[in-house]
């Protein structure tokens, strides 16, 4: 039997991660901030995903930015980020790449600013890129390009042109069909999948009877959404598994059995957000968790378990 620590090891894209979680974008700012918590380490997470960064610094949206929600919360920070240049000259070097990996998150209005942010990224050591592809296209009237499987092919193809660096596409739950996303931004060159996004939602001042979060809506994640997520990464792995492609399962992950459910259904990692807001090493919790189930049922590797799910023929032909 291998020991603790191997049988948490995965391949990612080529990458080694050192357990199967990932911090996820936005939780832990540009990857220096939760070195300051006591006791936590990056050792624990396989890899961080930075904010968000853009082509030109951004402020973000009008307070409120957060709400909490029952079993989750609401976040609209608005992507503010001192631009892509900015995170590459003044944050990177200051991350440990002996100790985890780093994901840059990217974001644009345009498919070219996609592109521009992913080439600025690309001369970088950041170890892979994510595409947020949720960004409003300012061309198309505002419309998520995250909800069109057509425009969201669009972003990943000019990203795969401007870098030979891995790409995660992180999909978004707020479309019609996300398997035929999934299946469009695999074949324009995307290397793994993020399932899923945050769930768009708002909450009401009943006393002044406005919204609270400052831009009228935002993004609902926490344990709220965890079925459908689930749900979401387990269509998504009928796609994904055909063509070795791998997915980071997200949304409402707090326990191991959580972290579990997800590897079941399909995620070869798990995004951890949320979560990290009211326990800072949670992670440490759930990668112990993970180690006791394979010891109870005799497995070697947490890679065991990927895609295991017993469903029936009528579960795999549920409506997506």
């Amino acid at each position: 039997m291998l020991n603790s620590a191997k049988k948490l090891v995965i391949d990612f894209c080529g990458l080694r991660f050192n357990t199967p979680l990932v911090l996820l974008s936005g939780c832990v700012g540009f990857g220096e901030e939760y070195t300051r918590v006591k006791g936590f380490s990056n050792r624990d997470a396989g890899a961080v995903c930075l904010k968000g960064a853009t082509l030109a610094p951004r402020l973000g949206n009008p307070p409120h930015r957060i709400a909490e929600t029952w079993t989750g919360m609401l976040n609209s920070i608005g992507l503010q980020n001192p631009g892509a240049r900015a995170v590459v000259d003044d944050y990177l070097p200051k991350l440990d790449f002996s100790e985890t990996r780093f994901i840059a998150n990217i974001c644009g209005s345009t498919i070219e600013e996609y592109a521009e942010v992913a080439s600025i990224f690309n001369a970088s050591p950041i170890d892979a890129i994510e595409i947020n592809i949720s960004c409003p296209n300012v061309r198309e009237g505002g419309v998520s390009f995250g909800n069109y499987p057509e425009m969201s092919a669009r972003v990943v193809a000019a990203c795969r042109r401007a870098t030979d660096k891995p790409l995660i596409t992180k999909l978004s739950p707020n479309q019609t069909d996300i398997v035929e996303n999934a299946r469009q931004c695999i074949a324009a060159g995307s290397d793994a999948l993020a399932v899923i996004n945050t769930v768009t939602g708002m909450a009401v001042d009943v006393d002044t009877r406005t919204p609270v979060i400052g831009a009228g809506q935002g993004g609902l994640s926490g344990p709220a959404i965890k079925p459908i997520a689930l749900l979401k990464t387990w269509q998504v792995y009928q796609v994904c598994s055909e063509q070795n492609i791998p997915i980071i399962g997200q949304g409402g992950i707090t326990t191991a059995t959580d972290a579990l459910e997800f590897l079941l259904a399909g995620a070869s990692a798990l995004g951890i957000g949320t979560a990290l807001f009211y326990d800072p090493l949670v992670c440490q919790k759930i990668n112990a968790g993970i180690v006791q189930y394979l010891d109870k049922h005799g497995l070697d590797n947490v890679t065991e378990l990927v895609g295991t799910l017993r469903a029936t023929d009528e579960t795999r032909r549920s409506p997506t």
